[in-house]
């Protein structure tokens, strides 16, 4: 016997939260041993009472690594007639554009998930004084030290969890903010992922980065800590939270015409600004700002190496003449799944 973890997304908003809840099934070999189960969706702002009943879907498992003999399986919110999605269903409008010339385009993706933890025995940033501010940002990045990073031991956790899940992660850090911290899930550019069939193509990589996201949030919640990924935890002259989103296609891949097809791009997206800006997440106006390496919610700016810039071009892309670009607009609390299916829109046009 294995208990099996049904995790998915609610429908409340403006951001939907995870939800979740265990049975416990006969040993998995694959997913298609992993049976439908129906859940109340009166109770996660789903549904009427007066006809409540939704189903799960699986679409993916993983070992779960925080539990004995555990698996977690992603599933996709269906009505009662278990083929067509719920409203709430956006890794179906995802699924639906890549079969509708997204998967044409090759693409592969890499999301940089910011976040803060919040110490709830009293309610402030970890790291931060009971009352008043710490020292100003400048020393916390990439930081070392217990004035300059809280909570290292839930990042590392974090960390070796995923590995252990045999998600797609490929790197962890501090963030400008004390108490904030990154991780970052998607294309590694590891040898070993093709042969184990992990390619970070949008819907794995948006998966991956779900699942990331849950396993961040039960480790926080071992040590009474909770994690805020609204785009300005704190208002001020503090650095925001962000997903920023780093994607290619096979022909900004090119080497010979790499880079000018990535300028196209950047004109696509210029164009789709305001679109893309409305299905950022909620609340992402009070981060983009033009201050704290960010643009203005309202202007389009691409460059090389430019933090300041929505689209950034790595320096080391512009060298090589190919390779990805940057989104650096999605909130912390986008749903990779909406900013993937946003982009792959504009790239079809």
């Amino acid at each position: 016997m294995v208990l099996a973890e049904y995790v998915w997304l609610d429908g409340c908003k403006p951001t939907q939260k995870l939800r979740s809840k265990i049975k416990v099934i006969e040993n998995v070999q694959n997913l298609i041993d992993i049976h439908p189960w129906g859940f109340d969706g009166s109770s996660t702002e789903q549904s009427e009472g007066s006809d409540s009943d939704l189903v799960l879907i699986p679409v993916r498992y993983i070992k779960n690594p925080l539990e004995h003999n555990s698996i977690i399986v992603l599933c996709e919110v269906m009505k009662s007639n278990m083929t067509t999605p719920h409203s709430s269903n956006f890794r179906a409008s995802l699924r639906d554009v890549i079969n509708k010339g997204g998967n044409e385009l090759d693409s592969l993706w890499g999301f940089e998930q910011e976040y803060v933890l919040i110490d709830n025995n009293t309610n402030r940033i970890c790291g931060w004084p009971k009352k008043g501010y710490p020292e100003s940002q400048g020393q916390y990045y990439c930081g070392n030290g217990v004035e300059n990073v809280a909570q290292r031991e839930i990042s590392i956790e974090h960390l070796y969890s995923c590995l252990d899940a045999n998600l797609l992660i490929y790197g962890t850090n501090a963030e400008v903010m004390l108490g904030q911290w990154e991780f970052q899930v998607g294309h590694r550019n590891i040898s070993s992922d093709s042969r184990n069939n992990l390619k970070a193509d949008p819907l794995m990589a948006s998966d991956h980065l779900w699942l990331a996201r849950l396993l961040l949030t039960r480790i926080a919640e071992n040590h009474n800590v909770s994690v805020d990924f609204s785009p300005k935890p704190i208002l001020g002259n503090w650095n925001g939270s962000g997903m920023h989103t780093n994607f290619s296609t096979s022909l900004t891949r090119n080497k010979k015409n790499g880079l000018n097809n990535i300028r196209k791009i950047c004109v696509k997206l210029k164009k789709s600004h305001t679109e893309h800006m409305s299905q950022y997440g909620a609340g992402n106006d009070d981060r983009l700002t033009g201050l704290h390496e960010t643009c203005k919610y309202t202007e389009f700016k691409s460059g090389v190496n430019n933090r300041g810039a929505s689209i950034r071009i790595p320096n080391h892309v512009a060298l090589a003449g190919y390779g990805y670009l940057e989104d650096r607009r999605p909130a912390a609390n986008a749903d990779p799944y909406i900013v993937a299916t946003r982009i792959l829109k504009t790239l079809l046009k």
